[in-house]
């Protein structure tokens, strides 16, 4: 709960040493999800800093009630575990029927997260994916390009992805949507939107900005070559966990299936 009632939309960014980066985060977050009227939360996930990350975050908590922190545990020294665990993580801990992703490198606008909420109300959609392609693809080198492109043929012949920008962390869902992911397994946050698909839901796309970083090193990104070969064996991995995916749905049935239960108290969004 919020001092407006219940949150309907929790915005998740994962931080690994992003402190010079946490104060103009906040602030830029909470301009685009104000600008909404919707009660909002705002949660940045501590993966393991070792910085003064944590300590920002706090500091900005004192004026702010709707920000929240949230600290990994058991983090290899001097290490996170990593974007899919930290997404973990938030999911769990956000009190939104919607939940938003984004990078708290700064690279990703959230600007663009009311353009994300207007496309899902305006399509019906479960899920709105951010596609960068088309503003990154003219500052990217023909290597990178390339890898891209390979990368989206494999990610189509094996599991049938047609979604063009995985890598960008821009989203919206339904929060029923990330706790079904399992992100408990590194790498897994790059096939979200797939898995998001093969579980039924509507994945619609939307384009997107992307800034160039303007403090700090990239924390969670990774060149092509150490990317291309464990991509590729994620990629077979995810396509076996899908193969081996059962329904888990049940209904009570007999003289107690009439028990009647509290509901659970919702926001319309």
């Amino acid at each position: 709960m919020s001092e407006q009632g219940p949150v309907a939309l929790t915005v998740i960014a994962p931080a690994h040493n992003e402190a010079e980066n946490i104060a103009e985060l906040v602030d830029e977050v909470g301009s685009a999800c104000g600008a909404l009227g919707l009660p909002f939360e705002f949660l940045i996930v501590d993966d393991g800093s070792t910085d003064d990350t944590r300590a920002r975050v706090i500091e900005a908590m004192q004026s702010r009630p709707w920000l929240r922190c949230i600290a990994m545990t058991n983090t290899p020294p001097n290490k996170g575990n990593g974007q899919s665990a930290a997404f973990h993580a938030g999911f769990r801990a956000a009190r939104g029927s919607l939940v938003a992703l984004l990078d708290a490198d700064l690279q990703n606008d959230p600007a663009d997260i009311p353009r994300l909420y207007e496309e899902m109300q305006r399509t019906g959609a479960d899920f709105v994916q951010g596609d960068r392609s088309a503003v990154r693809s003219k500052g990217d080198s023909w290597v990178r390009r390339a890898g891209s492109v390979v990368g989206r043929l494999f990610r189509r012949w094996l599991l049938g992805d047609t979604i063009r920008d995985t890598g960008c962390s821009l989203r919206l869902m339904k929060r029923e949507i990330g706790l079904r992911l399992p992100l408990e397994f590194r790498g897994m946050h790059r096939f979200i939107p797939v898995t998001a698909r093969h579980l039924g839901y509507t994945v619609v796309e939307l384009p997107v900005n992307h800034r160039p970083r303007a403090h700090g090193e990239t924390k969670y990104g990774a060149g092509i070559a150490s990317r291309a070969i464990p991509g590729l064996i994620d990629c077979f991995a995810v396509r076996w966990m899908r193969s081996r995916r059962r329904p888990v749905t049940s209904e009570p049935v007999g003289p107690t299936a009439r028990v009647e239960r509290p509901e659970a108290e919702e926001v319309a969004v």
